[in-house]
């Protein structure tokens, strides 16, 4: 293994959540371990008592990034080194939410200042975070504003399975009024960018849906197709994007349409993300295109249900880190 591996930050999520487990077991795997260096981010004493309590030792607390630890260990970046703050499996609380963010703030910070070349987050329930004072639906809008980027976009990544999305974490009832021209011209671009970017891809091929049932039907059960999606993707090909739909959504995926697109742009959140996980059969990658650093993340959640058994799978987190080491490889060879 080589020392020009992609250094990755990785935050340990909710502790009381499977979020601590799975990147044990992703940072242990022989695929990680030769793609990147990574530093677990989080309360030392919480994942280290979870990795004895699982099995899934041993760990180190570090205070740099690149401080040595023994072979085989996981060095963790301990944020917390002067508390002892605790966890309880299963529970929603508000210092589970506490500890999530406060990983997330250091390893995006990190990236920004080049201490590390991407991060991967582990996953944060909403409901905790909220309850630690955090106004944010999610990671995707917490990273934007925290590195100030002005066009971001959510991309769900399985091998050539890529799904972009034009409304995030919005209430279904508030989706219609927010899929306007402006917002669909700007996924547009902002997703052929990061294909560019981040994928390789030389010259992105994007498949758009419609928001309503058979992409509006001619106008007959909504006129979005024609008054809004449909500009908005005139707008883009005007700048050379390759763009084709609206495309009727419920069977789309169903007739693998979208293996002759290089991603799928949804409106909505379940209109993407429901497809792209029955494809993706768990193992399915969440990135934050447009930010000027590498975000990568598991495309679950924290699953309180399976926390402390030690039954949860690791597949999602793992392909997170490989992708990232991939996304930061590239970045840093087109900087060369």
């Amino acid at each position: 293994m080589t020392t020009d591996r992609p250094r990755l930050a990785v935050t340990a999520g909710d502790p009381n959540g499977i979020g601590p487990e799975v990147a044990l077991k992703a940072l242990r795997t022989p695929a990680v371990r030769a793609a990147a260096r990574c530093v677990l981010l989080g309360s030392a004493a919480v994942v280290a008592a979870q990795a004895e309590a699982l099995g899934l030792g041993p760990v180190r607390a570090v205070m740099q990034p690149d401080e040595p630890v023994g072979e085989g260990a996981i060095p963790v970046l301990d944020l917390q080194p002067d508390e002892a703050p605790g966890f309880a499996w299963g529970r929603v609380t508000a210092e589970g939410g506490r500890q999530a963010m406060r990983a997330v703030e250091a390893a995006v910070d990190g990236c920004l200042r080049g201490a590390f070349d991407g991060m991967v987050t582990a996953p944060i329930s909403k409901e905790a975070i909220q309850r630690a004072g955090y106004e944010f639906p999610g990671h995707t809008e917490f990273l934007a504003e925290r590195t100030g980027a002005g066009r971001f976009v959510m991309l769900l990544v399985s091998g050539g399975l890529r799904v972009a999305l034009v409304t995030i974490h919005a209430p279904l009832a508030a989706v219609a009024g927010l899929v306007t021209r402006e917002r669909v011209r700007t996924t547009l671009e902002t997703a052929d960018a990061a294909l560019r970017a981040d994928f390789g891809v030389e010259a992105p091929r994007l498949a758009v849906l419609g928001l309503n049932p058979h992409a509006g039907d001619g106008g007959v059960i909504g006129r979005e197709e024609i008054e809004v999606i449909g500009p908005a993707m005139d707008d883009v090909r005007a700048r050379g994007l390759d763009v084709h739909g609206p495309f009727p959504a419920d069977g789309f995926f169903g007739r693998r349409a979208d293996r002759a697109f290089d991603a799928v742009v949804a409106m909505y959140h379940d209109q993407g993300l429901a497809p792209f996980k029955a494809l993706a059969m768990g193992a399915g990658v969440n990135v934050t295109g447009g930010l000027p650093i590498v975000r990568t993340s598991p495309d679950h959640g924290t699953a309180f249900a399976l926390a402390g058994q030690g039954a949860a799978s690791a597949d999602s987190m793992r392909e997170a880190v490989l992708l990232a080491a991939q996304m930061a490889a590239r970045r840093k060879g087109s900087r060369a």
